[in-house]
């Protein structure tokens, strides 16, 4: 099965540290309505999903719901296209300033939650969401992923989080033993690099922004920091830059060579583990499918990822998407029903047996950590305290500009010290901040 490259997603907030700063950033939408007070109940509806390193379980369990709306609603074809995560900020704020050929309903991390809510461009669905009957068993803080200034602006996809992939293989044959400091997983990688020079030993990347933010949280770093909308910048403070030394640390010739590594994102690197080219990867439980369609399946195990101390697990990255309704549809009735039915505990139940994607439903997580014991492990780090990005409208401007892949990149190629690039993507963030207002 082929392995496409893209670049890793983004992704909704599970921590309760989120809840706040998510609903203090509310702005008052920029544009309005662009539907024109229609809403109509026929003809086709345009769904824009998220591409995936592999896309295919994720499209059967797509095509399952497609079909049976469509034969629920005569008159009504639903058009389903696939688009790549890391032209997703161009393409959807196209969307937003083009009705005419904008999708009805989107996929879309919550990092640009806040953003999308200022430009104007997802609807406002409280109303169906809370007469929705299965919507008053959604996780707490996955319903926070989807709601600004007490307004909700879709439904919970699915949650997830990150923890590190390694070869059982690999370690047993070189009499490794599973890394429980950030210091033995960076010397256990360049262990296995010097025994097989055709492996990573930790497939990094330099555009892997949520594998390298553990890194700088569990040195005591902070991306940003600030409320009510309000941040500033602290990814140049003396515990990040830590954290950022830490990540860089494993880009060369001991571990993954710049020259390959430094453009590689997180769905790169986790390609590179599932074809075998990687002893370890940090990869979400959203990559299990893919991993499992690899060279490395039954040669694999999952543990947290380790902290800077023996026993701590490195804060993660709080990861998931959602699915949002549009403004600007005409179609507003029947693509509220069908954002439902994508989103259902039957069909979140599905994308868990298809994706590894964790359902946003508390009863359907139980039940599917019950029959697969590989979601243990990123359960624990969950329970651990996962951490998430600035709750700003600035964020997606910050991702989208690639404010911290450049950074890695600068001081993994040489052309600054950590001390001088994370300066310069603080001044950056800075801009962002003031400019989101």
């Amino acid at each position: 099965m082929k392995l496409s490259k893209l670049i890793a997603r983004t992704a909704a907030p599970i921590a309760a540290l989120v809840v706040a700063g998510l609903t203090a950033t509310a702005c008052a939408p920029e544009s309005s309505d662009n539907s024109g007070g229609k809403d109509e109940k026929s003809g086709t509806l345009r769904v824009w999903l998220f591409q995936e390193v592999d896309t295919a379980p994720k499209e059967k369990v797509v095509d399952g719901v497609v079909a049976a709306f469509e034969k629920a609603h005569k008159g009504t074809k639903v058009d389903v296209q696939y688009i790549p995560v890391e032209t997703r900020a161009e393409k959807i704020k196209a969307a937003f300033n083009d009705p005419k050929s904008a999708p009805d309903i989107i996929e879309y991390g919550n990092t640009d939650t806040a953003g999308y809510v200022k430009d104007g461009g997802l609807a406002d669905v409280t109303k169906e969401f809370t007469d929705w009957n299965e919507s008053k068993d959604t996780d707490p803080t996955a319903k926070q992923s989807v709601t600004v200034d007490g307004k909700i602006y879709g439904a919970p996809y699915f949650v997830g989080v990150r923890a590190l992939y390694y070869r059982t293989d690999v370690f047993e044959e070189l009499g490794l033993e599973v890394p429980k400091t950030q210091a033995e997983l960076i010397s256990t990688a360049k262990a296995i690099r010097q025994a097989k020079p055709d492996l990573y030993g930790l497939a990094v990347g330099g555009a892997y922004t949520y594998g390298a933010m553990p890194f700088i949280w569990s040195n005591g770093g902070e991306i940003a920091e600030g409320k009510g909308g309000s941040y500033a910048s602290t990814i140049d403070g003396a515990d990040a830059q830590k954290g950022i030394k830490a990540y860089t640390s494993l880009f060369g010739d001991d571990n993954c060579p710049a020259a390959k590594c430094a453009g590689m994102g997180g769905n790169d690197t986790v390609t590179a583990f599932a074809s075998g080219k990687a002893g370890m990867a940090i990869g979400g439980d959203f990559s299990h499918a893919a991993i499992e369609a690899g060279k490395v399946k039954g040669k694999y195990a999952v543990v947290p990822l380790p902290g800077v101390k023996s026993g701590e697990i490195a804060p993660a990255f709080a990861g998931g998407n959602n699915l949002g309704v549009l403004n600007s549809t005409s179609h507003r009735t029947l693509a509220v029903d069908l954002m439902e039915q994508l989103a259902s505990k039957k069909s979140q139940d599905k994308l868990f047996d298809a994706m590894g994607f964790l359902p946003t439903f508390t009863d359907v997580r139980q039940d599917v950590a019950k029959r697969e014991p590989f979601v243990a492990p990123f359960v624990k780090t969950l329970g651990a305290g996962a951490k998430f990005v600035p709750a700003s409208p600035a964020w997606s401007q910050i991702d989208a500009s690639l404010v911290l892949p450049t950074m890695f990149q600068e001081v993994v190629s040489g052309r600054k010290s950590v001390d001088a690039a994370s300066k310069d993507a603080a001044k950056k963030m800075n801009a962002a901040f003031s400019s989101a207002g």
